[in-house]
């Protein structure tokens, strides 16, 4: 493996993967482009959606590329817990704690808008991705994190935090019997909902492809040159030869520093797991179709599961080897599995839910994604700092889903006719800057 983070080959099958659409492995002509106006790295959720609206125009043309180093959607958003989960009381509190609460409220609002818009993306489009919305929860099981919460929960109510008016508390008397998890002693609920995420990603770049652009997939980039050539394009140098734009969005979220040195420190690979686990006999009562256990407040969870439409559980998080670094943090290998979690996945049932202590289960498929995290918690989005003409829209530290959406609207506007992100609903926070940078190092 290298120093510097680019998608491994054989990578590890997510169950979102076991049902590949037609454009998985598409290359939209035999050579790539010579020229183009612009061009998208990266084919994942980001990747999809500035497509879909850089695309979904009625002006003139433009001439618009893809490419992807694998597979379509084969990175993070293919290989998450297919939930859209606004973390509007668990993430609120962390930020709060990290930014104060104009931020923690900023994002929070900012999450709902986006999980309100990708509801009506979904509906609108007809995308059959088998969207149900849930009931999610944060439960926890230890009194001094319960505790610690309760403090974020009042504090938060009395400063003022418009989101938590979508927040339910429940305390000890029924935590236990409202999220399903054995030994729950405080739950704290909100919308949500289970989503296969690749079969939306995917009908994006349908969408898109179908409006004139073009898809290159197990094309890798490997640089970009450092500076424009005479005409004004930058030349980006791929495993199928060169080709040139005038724009280039970066939509590679933990590969971002393998292009872009600069965001070495800024963006980190992070590896994560996930497991889908079928109930095959002797299962306890339902617990929330959507919860995470939380053991270390206000936002660190030792797992996190939805229940799909046919009864089985995709778990992630299996929070056992947190404590070796080495095996996930700045690691992209996605190709291998975290083996200290198999075990995990193994007992989670019987050792998270309530009543299922004698269940029987089957761990049906474990695999690996590569999140992208940031040192301050925030995702980057917007130009480059001091590259004019390259943009970003990365980082989303393994919470893209209600996120990314109107982060890549905002970029496309951005990158198809200069509106400045202020204005464009995206959190000021969010923007990419050479003082993020400075502060990262």
């Amino acid at each position: 493996m290298t120093t510097h983070p680019f998608p491994v080959p054989h990578a590890t099958v997510p169950f979102w993967r076991t049902e590949l659409h037609k454009l998985d492995s598409h290359q939209s002509t035999p050579n790539l482009p010579e020229k183009q106006d612009i061009i998208i790295i990266g084919a994942g959720f980001a990747g999809a959606a500035l497509a879909y609206y850089l695309s979904n125009t009625s002006e003139s043309k433009l001439g618009i590329t893809v490419l992807e180093a694998r597979q379509a959607c084969s990175g993070a958003t293919g290989r998450n817990g297919g939930q859209l989960r606004p973390d509007i009381f668990n993430g609120a509190a962390s930020r709060m704690k990290k930014h104060g609460l104009e931020v923690a409220n900023e994002v929070a609002h900012f999450e709902l808008e986006n999980a309100e818009a990708l509801v009506n993306l979904i509906k609108s489009e007809g995308i059959d991705c088998d969207f149900t919305p849930v009931t999610s929860g944060s439960a926890f099981i230890n009194e001094a994190e319960a505790a610690d919460a309760k403090a974020f929960w009042d504090s938060m109510l009395s400063k003022g935090s418009p989101a938590l008016n979508n927040v339910t508390y429940h305390g000890p008397q029924d935590a236990e019997k409202a999220s399903g998890v054995r030994g729950a002693i405080a739950l704290y609920t909100f919308p949500a909902a289970v989503i296969w995420p690749y079969k939306m990603v995917m009908h994006l770049l349908e969408v898109a492809v179908g409006a004139g652009v073009n898809l290159y997939t197990h094309t890798p980039v490997h640089a970009v040159l450092p500076e424009v050539d005479s005409e004004g394009y930058w030349t980006l140098e791929t495993a199928r030869g060169p080709t040139k734009a005038r724009r280039v969005v970066f939509a590679t979220n933990a590969y971002t520093s393998g292009l872009l040195a600069e965001y070495a420190d800024a963006i980190v690979p992070a590896r994560g797991t996930c497991a889908r686990i079928m109930p095959v006999s002797s299962e306890g009562p339902p617990p929330m179709p959507s919860c995470g256990v939380v053991t270390d407040s206000p936002n660190t969870m030792d797992s996190y599961w939805g229940v799909r439409p046919d009864g089985s559980f995709i778990v992630g998080g299996a929070g056992s080897y947190r404590d070796k670094p080495e095996l996930w943090r700045g690691n992209f290998d996605d190709a291998s599995l975290i083996e200290p979690a198999l075990p995990f996945f193994e007992q989670w049932a019987g050792r998270n839910l309530l009543g299922w202590e004698d269940a029987e289960t089957k761990t049906d498929n474990v695999w690996t994604g590569i999140m992208g995290y940031t040192l301050d918690d925030l995702p980057h989005v917007g130009p480059v700092p001091g590259r004019e003409g390259l943009y970003i829209c990365a980082g989303f530290i393994g919470h893209g889903m209600p996120n990314v959406l109107l982060c890549a609207k905002a970029v496309a506007k951005l990158v198809k006719d200069d509106s400045p992100l202020a204005g464009s609903g995206v959190p000021a926070c969010y923007e990419t800057s050479l003082e993020r940078l400075r502060k990262a190092t």
